[in-house]
């Protein structure tokens, strides 16, 4: 009889940013986006923050659309230099 609370056979889902559907992590390709661009984690080995798309053809066409939209909701604002004067 199996260990109820054992994690052996525990396999992590991700959603595809594009068309939101669940997958296991194994599944999708793992990126994440720097300043030049997006940086896809083939080995899914790098520490940090990722995003995940299906690799079918739709959801990486999809992809560019996406990206417009998350550099909106990431746009920050210029603080104004300490020594200047407030207006």
């Amino acid at each position: 009889m199996p260990n109820q609370a054992s994690k052996a056979d525990h396999r992590p889902i991700r959603t595809c940013v594009v068309c939101k559907a669940k997958r296991e992590k194994a599944e999708l390709l793992s990126f994440f986006l720097l300043e030049g661009g997006l940086v896809i984690d083939l080995a899914g080995k790098l520490q940090t923050r990722m995003n995940y798309v299906c690799s079918g053809g739709d959801c990486l066409g999809g992809l560019d659309k996406w990206k417009l939209r998350y550099k909106k909701k990431l746009k920050v604002t210029k603080a104004k230099p300490s020594g200047e004067p407030k207006k």
